[in-house]
């Protein structure tokens, strides 16, 4: 249960056609403290095409109708591009191919931030969660390669940590976190992970927990699944 949102509150779940998004949409649904849950993606109504702004307009116009939101997860984001998984290699830089990975892991959530912010409910605690990772971070970068999800996390991580401050003035009990959700098992992974990875009802509740233990600072908190920070 999400102890720390008021009683009743509303939730909404970012790319709920996900493995981890669906994981959400079902863990809230299960807390009888959550008055409604709405899961959106491409396939729902109202629905958004995270390349397409004026879908993410219409959408969030179709929700405010349906009262404020105190929880927003973001489990939007894409691995593999049209086809083509992260670069290991400098020689294997293309620049359509990063720019379509900025589009769809730094841009996009961006966007969602701006038009469905203002649904968050004013003058109570209220949550942005996005799902990052962990090689988005500009310091633990250690091993090199995958150059364009690298890139866009980074990039994403300071898009979420710049609106947080505007956010914040606004709402100065919302707490704004990039999550780093560990090694899950989806299609998005599948690739490249191996069997020890985790369900991901598992990993979504692990990160409720996380989330509703983080207390409001004024900025963006860069966040695992165990709770620990992440340098930036």
């Amino acid at each position: 249960m999400m102890l720390s949102l008021p009683e009743g509150y509303r939730a909404v779940v970012f790319g709920a056609s996900g493995a981890l998004g669906q994981a959400f949409v079902q863990a809230l649904q299960h807390d009888p403290r959550c008055a409604k849950v709405c899961g959106v993606s491409r396939l729902s109504s109202p629905g958004f095409d995270l390349l397409d702004e004026s879908s993410m307009a219409a959408c969030a116009q179709a929700l405010a109708a349906r009262g404020p939101v105190h929880l927003a997860l973001d489990a939007t984001g894409a691995l593999t591009v049209k086809g083509r998984g992260p670069e290991k290699r400098l020689d294997e830089l293309d620049a359509e191919h990063l720019l379509d990975a900025m589009a769809l892991n730094a841009v996009g959530p961006a966007l969602l931030i701006k038009h469905f912010s203002p649904l968050m409910a004013p003058g109570q605690r209220v949550i942005w969660a996005k799902l990052s990772a962990r090689v988005g971070s500009i310091e633990d970068n250690r091993k090199g390669g995958w150059y364009g999800y690298r890139a866009a996390k980074a990039a994403l991580n300071m898009l979420l940590q710049t609106a947080s401050i505007e956010l914040v003035r606004r709402r100065p009990l919302a707490v704004v976190a990039a999550l780093q959700p560990g090694t899950v098992q989806s299609a998005l992974s599948k690739p490249f992970v191996g069997n020890d990875a985790m369900r991901p009802d598992e990993a979504a509740q692990r990160l409720l927990t996380v989330l509703d233990a983080l207390q409001p600072n004024g900025r963006a908190q860069f966040v695992d699944h165990q709770g620990q920070a992440i340098p930036w």
